[in-house]
């Protein structure tokens, strides 16, 4: 008799059951129907390949074939072979009305988003597919064999190399290949720095008083406490560090570039002061580097870390220059750091694909990289200025804060109005977020305003949103 398991098509297994072989196979493929694992439409095997595959006579599949297709299960048409059947949904059973009283009106609810302003997102209908494949056929072209292997828990050399010289380049970052280690995005990096730190005693780590809750929701969970540093439009009050209040802390995490979401730039002397309080006692600068390449008032300010790489650990993606579906950052390290954070990542690379990563090499190396962040620099900052002329003309009560860069914008709004401005935008089928939605739990509310990812959207849809979002403004 022919094994009870057998296999045809693309991983779909067959069990025979029933008193015969004939019934036996009919049951199995009732039930491979019913239970989804034949789809409408899906082609079986021929006859004679189906009997070969079971070891059963062809008379056998053949008859299990006719008799499912006088059931309904299957059709059978010349040329096109015997396939699943197409089958009607079973109709739903008929809602029971209540029989007391008349129904309430039902209540208004938001439609679902037309437009979607909210930030942290680039604009992904943007992405250079084709020099992307380009770069991808050369990477595989040229890739050794042991690239598809485990690989190295720090990432590829060729990847950590071209981006120690454009980090150098672009970003003002000390970096060395050695150095680096490549993460699956900024979270990942963020929580391999919780072990770490948390295995070194580190009891506090100080966070900005607004920013993103997955971020402080890592730290917790490594069992590591965060106070906030108050901030405001002039950056992080790194001058607080070591004061009252913040005495344990040991590491601070901070977006000195561009913060987020508030939209400042730690100021000069801030930023002294952040690198004075790390030497004085050993502390580190977790540096996050989200959008610094986006800068449209001036040149983008250096990274923080070229003040002092050995106290601060530059955290950098392709999340927001590229797409955050690439799964690509990195993170430039001390040097007494560099053993801690492999050990923790592990002992192979087992989140980083290593063909996307000598894609990004090539991708890198060949200057697509530096062509796609100028352009996306020119069509976000033509957004921005299109953002900002348009709300001065329709809202002149709203104020836009923070410096002219990265992909969002902050929208002060009169005191109070943040909810009802949210509310009235959902209806719009806007979607945005306020403020509020990024303040750390002990920090007062004392602001009111929205927070405009005008990167997101794709360019067409880009005037349709802007004229969304001036219609809710106050």
């Amino acid at each position: 008799m022919a094994d009870d398991w057998a296999t045809f098509g693309a991983d779909l297994h067959l069990e025979l059951r029933g008193p015969g072989l004939r019934d036996g196979l009919m049951n199995a493929l009732r039930e491979a129907v019913r239970g989804g694992r034949l789809t409408a439409g899906t082609r079986l095997p021929s006859s004679r390949q189906l009997a070969a595959d079971l070891g059963v006579a062809r008379n056998t599949v053949a008859d299990a074939y006719a008799e499912l297709v006088a059931e309904g299960w299957l059709t059978a048409r010349q040329g096109s072979g015997t396939r699943v059947a197409r089958r009607s949904a079973p109709r739903p059973a008929p809602r029971r009305v209540r029989p007391e009283g008349p129904a309430a009106p039902p209540r208004p609810r938001p439609g679902k988003p037309t437009y979607n302003l909210r930030p942290g997102t680039p604009d992904l209908a943007s992405f250079p597919r084709a020099d992307w494949l380009k770069a991808a056929r050369k990477a595989l072209t040229n890739a050794p064999h042991e690239a598809f292997g485990y690989g190295d828990p720090q990432g590829r050399t060729e990847m950590r190399t071209v981006l120690a010289e454009y980090l150098a380049r672009a970003r003002g970052v000390h970096a060395a290949p050695e150095r680096i280690v490549l993460c699956s995005g900024f979270v990942h990096g963020l929580m391999l720095m919780g072990q770490v730190l948390k295995a070194r005693g580190v009891a506090e780590v100080a966070v900005e008083s607004y920013g993103l809750d997955i971020h402080w929701d890592l730290i917790r969970r490594a069992g590591i406490r965060m106070p906030a540093l108050p901030t405001g439009e002039h950056g992080t009050r790194t001058e607080e560090l070591g004061g009252i209040g913040y005495a344990d802390v040991g590491a601070v995490l901070m977006t000195p570039a561009h913060q987020f979401p508030t939209g400042g730039a730690l100021q000069p002397d801030r930023r002294a002061a952040a690198v004075d309080w790390a030497r004085a006692g050993g502390g580190l600068i977790l540096e996050d580097d989200y959008d610094g390449e986006f800068r449209y008032d001036r040149q983008p300010v250096g990274a923080l870390q070229g003040l002092d790489p050995e106290r601060v650990v530059y955290l950098g993606t392709a999340s927001k220059s590229l797409a955050p579906g690439l799964r690509l950052a990195w993170m430039v390290l001390p040097e007494d750091l560099v053993d801690e954070v492999v050990a923790a990542k592990g002992k192979v690379d087992w989140v980083s694909s290593a063909t996307d990563q000598l894609t990004f090499a090539e991708f890198l190396a060949s200057g697509a990289y530096d062509r796609h962040v100028r352009a996306m620099r020119l069509r976000y900052r033509r957004r921005r200025d299109q953002l900002v002329a348009a709300v001065a003309e329709r809202s002149p009560t709203t104020r836009i804060s923070g410096i002219a860069a990265g992909l969002h914008a902050v929208l002060e709004l009169p005191e109070g109005t943040e909810e009802s401005v949210l509310r009235s935008a959902a209806f719009q089928g806007l979607a945005l977020l306020g403020i509020n939605r990024f303040r750390h739990p002990d920090t007062p509310r004392t602001r009111d305003a929205l927070v405009v990812g005008y990167g997101t959207p794709p360019d067409s849809a880009w005037s349709g949103a802007l004229e969304a979002l001036c219609r809710v403004l106050p």
